[in-house]
């Protein structure tokens, strides 16, 4: 053997990681009722976050073609609009109305983000292939095969970030969207598990978006349309492959060059637990405010004890927020607020708006309401503690608190009783109060889309499990044409 440095050129194996995900794709068969029934409902409430996400100007201005006029046979429909697109567009355009005004689901762990962004690719593939299908003669999808893609891609997103944390390395939760979305548009498109594993290989290997977009002084919009190029990547991955595009069987392991070494700090992944249908049957809604979900039970919490504080707020001397460690590190900030994704992700904003008016709804974001100097003026006075039992509680996977104290002091030597709320109404634990809520979410979101018959037709699919499962996608797809 000759001196010097050089490379061992030996195709390794596929990394475990990206065999176990495709054999859980392509083998695994859910059993779990509640995981259906759940995923149900998170059909139905991203439907409603799509259609007001639909009502911002900022959001519209990024959907449709890339080039305008452009015609797709048995192109991807894109829920609320008139649009026909390439699937990859239309998963950009889906993701995108989901996510705009934060009020997807949600999964806080180690990682954060909102496993039904995924629908973006699921949906436009799932639409794309039975156009194609029914277009051939051949039979089309069924909306279970679409629930079933949907609590496996919950299932990959959520399960890597109960243990893999990849905020504190700089890069966004929108990486697990991609290798979920990739696995699952690959299998949706008609790949095998060799396809599924070289597909996610080149998830893996794309440059990762960073979090600079989510933080001060950088906080933007594109945080709002993160989900979707997500999602619109990870299709035009599995298109690739689909093509006879090759992977990477140790872009995770690779010496150097692999994503641990470059991305994560040499650290390998960790799983607390195998995949199944965990995350679908524990997943968070967003059900009562439009605010980043770390902050929902602080809104609670300023929303009761509105009444006491409506008519004193020029008496207010201090505010005493108690949150969990994920809630300071994400969402505390002081100092001015730029914009619409600045607000809808500050802790103590989102805490002032209830306190003054009562209210917390998206629009109450935008500048209009922000003007208003009270709200400033009451951030001014706010101190925010951590509380370690419930940091504790946020990753106990028996718990999975996400808890929030707020309690006002008065310049007279009053105050208001400390109110504290530890589990958010769209939690599994407060899940009977939750999903009337949601149901209301959706009837309400949907009202402002649809005309009349249009809205009947698409409650009374979606409030009947077996209906809904049957039905081919291509058909429900058309139910949400405007």
């Amino acid at each position: 053997m000759g001196g010097g440095a050089y490379d061992l050129n030996q195709r390794p194996e596929p990394d475990k990681v990206l065999v176990d995900i495709a054999d859980y794709v392509e083998n695994y068969k859910i059993e779990s009722d509640l995981a259906y029934s759940t995923a149900r409902y998170m059909l139905m409430d991203s439907l409603a976050s799509a259609f007001i996400g639909l009502r911002f100007p900022e959001c519209l201005k990024l959907l449709g073609p890339v080039v305008p006029g452009t015609v797709v046979p048995n192109g991807a429909r894109v829920p609320g609009t008139s649009f026909v697109l390439d699937p990859i567009q239309a998963a950009f355009n889906i993701g995108t109305i989901i996510r705009w005004v934060d009020i997807n689901d949600t999964w806080l762990a180690a990682e954060w983000g909102h496993p039904s962004d995924n629908l973006g690719a699921i949906l436009a593939c799932a639409d794309y292939v039975s156009r194609t299908r029914v277009a051939e003669g051949k039979a089309p999808l069924t909306m279970r095969d679409v629930l079933t893609a949907a609590i496996k891609a919950h299932e990959i997103q959520g399960i890597f970030a109960l243990e893999n944390s990849f905020n504190r390395v700089g890069i966004d939760h929108v990486i697990l969207v991609k290798v979920a979305s990739t696995a699952v548009a690959t299998q949706l498109l008609g790949g095998t598990r060799d396809d599924i594993i070289n597909a996610l290989s080149n998830a893996w290997v794309d440059g990762q978006a960073m979090r600079t977009y989510r933080h001060a002084p950088n906080t933007g919009s594109r945080k709002s349309w993160a989900a979707g190029d997500a999602t619109s990547r990870a299709v035009r991955l599995a298109m690739l492959v689909l093509k006879g595009e090759m992977g990477y069987p140790s872009v995770l392991t690779a010496p150097k060059w692999g994503f641990y070494d470059v991305l994560f700090k040499g650290n390998q992944f960790k799983f607390q637990r195998p995949f199944g249908s965990y995350v679908m049957e524990n997943v968070l809604f967003k059900i009562s405010y439009p605010a980043e979900f770390h902050a929902q039970t602080a809104v609670e919490c300023a929303m009761a004890l509105h009444s006491q504080v409506k008519d004193k707020i020029d008496q207010i001397e201090r505010i005493e927020l108690t949150t969990h460690e994920s809630a300071i590190r994400i969402i505390s900030k002081s100092g001015p607020l730029y914009n619409y994704a600045d607000r809808d992700h500050c802790l103590q904003y989102m805490v002032a708006v209830p306190l003054i008016f009562g209210r917390l709804i998206a629009e109450d974001y935008e500048d209009k309401v922000a003007a208003d100097p009270r709200i400033d003026a009451l951030r001014d006075k706010m101190v925010v503690t951590e509380d370690t039992q419930w940091s504790k509680d946020y990753h106990d996977p028996e718990k999975r608190s996400i808890a929030n104290a707020v309690q006002v002091f008065f310049k007279d030597g009053s105050s208001t009783e400390r109110v504290a709320v530890e589990y958010p109404i769209g939690h599994r634990r407060r899940r009977a109060d939750g999903l009337p809520l949601l149901e209301a979410k959706f009837a309400d979101a949907v009202a402002t889309r649809f005309p009349a018959r249009q809205v009947k037709a698409l409650s009374a699919v979606l409030s009947d499990q077996a209906r809904l499962e049957a039905m081919p996608v291509q058909e429900f797809m058309a139910m949400l044409v405007i």
